[in-house]
């Protein structure tokens, strides 16, 4: 089945080499994508907060002047956490790689690539990113990120700010185990400083409240040792 593109899915390519740059963009906007180019890692966050139509996808080169790859993709994933990223860079020792998907990376792409990769990859991550509903087989739970709330079979959760984003975060990345560390980051916006058990209180309070509504399933797990994952499925 032919990827369609919809008119909204704008992908912003942040890369500073000009030649690759607008290979990317050719190939991309051939494809049918829309593209934005920004060239310094300082200005992304500034014209993600300004836009008035937000990419579903980032095309984001580690090396950059100004504020580098790995920084922007935490920040970004912070932030909106539904804009799908993938990295792009020359550095191939598997660290990088693995710390570029820890901090967020929906995939990474090592330079020198093919423009046609790289749009192969781009139609293959919005497609995972858009085919997530959010919900559970044989019950729905959505979130209604303007009004704060998660409904289970449309019965509001009643939960906190921090519970909110808690499970959202989660919900991203199903089957995806999340180290308390990683939790910590997303929980308070001010980067406070809180404490593992902090982190358990919530989840245990969250579980509560799904576990209120529906008994028979537990879709937040725990991983001894290591952390919490959103697991739907049996």
């Amino acid at each position: 089945m032919t990827d369609v593109p919809n008119a909204s899915d704008q992908i912003l390519i942040v890369e500073d080499e000009p030649k690759i740059a607008r290979l990317v963009a050719d190939y991309l906007n051939g494809s049918g994508y829309p593209t934005h180019h920004i060239d310094n890692g300082d200005q992304v966050i500034t014209w993600l907060s300004e836009t008035e139509q937000r990419p579903q996808l980032v095309l984001l080169d580690l090396m950059l002047p100004g504020t580098d790859g790995l920084t922007l993709c935490r920040e970004i994933r912070q932030r909106w956490p539904r804009i799908a990223i993938i990295m792009l860079t020359a550095r191939v020792e598997e660290v990088d790689r693995l710390l570029g998907l820890e901090l967020g990376a929906d995939d990474y792409i090592c330079k020198p690539f093919s423009p046609r990769e790289v749009v192969a990859r781009a139609k293959a991550v919005l497609r995972r990113s858009q085919a997530q509903d959010n919900s559970i087989p044989g019950h729905d739970l959505l979130l209604d990120e303007n009004g704060w709330r998660a409904l289970a079979d449309g019965q509001d959760l009643g939960l906190t700010a921090v519970e909110f984003q808690l499970l959202k975060v989660m919900m991203q990345s199903p089957g995806r185990i999340f180290a308390r560390e990683q939790l910590m980051d997303h929980m308070y916006r001010d980067h406070r400083i809180v404490s593992e058990r902090t982190v358990d209180s919530h989840i245990k309070k969250l579980r509560k409240k799904i576990a209120d509504i529906w008994p028979e399933r537990e879709i937040i797990r725990s991983v001894y040792g290591v952390g919490y994952k959103y697991q739907p499925e049996e």
